[in-house]
């Protein structure tokens, strides 16, 4: 029973964890490269551009000042959970959204019906 409870208590911390928001003007190497999409190329990039320039005032910013990040990387680091300021980069969720499904075909649940079967 306590084993049963102890591994309920583990997972609960480690999704937490996988969904935290890390602020890229307090966090550390690590910490960064927690992040899905950060290597220690990037995470150098950022903390030595934080260091030169300081903090990012916004997403616009950043995308400026590192070289490596644009508006796709930006998108998918705010969707990994990376804020600047406390924000999401604008529209982030919503570009993944957008996104169409497989094959560019709107699908629900992305499951083809028998008449889509057949014409593959």
């Amino acid at each position: 029973m306590f084993k049963r409870l102890l591994l309920g208590v583990a997972l609960l911390v480690g999704f937490a964890s996988a969904f935290a928001q890390v602020e890229i003007n307090k966090a550390d190497q690590a910490t960064l490269e927690g992040i899905r999409g950060v290597g220690p190329k990037l995470s150098k990039a950022i903390l030595d551009e934080r260091k030169k320039a300081g903090e990012f005032k916004d997403w616009s910013d950043l995308e400026s000042r590192v070289k490596g990040v644009g508006d796709k990387s930006a998108v998918r680091l705010s969707n990994a959970g990376l804020t600047v300021n406390g924000q999401a980069r604008p529209g982030a969720a919503a570009a993944k959204a957008d996104k169409p499904s497989k094959g560019g075909k709107e699908m629900k649940n992305d499951v083809p019906n028998k008449e889509e079967v057949k014409k593959q």
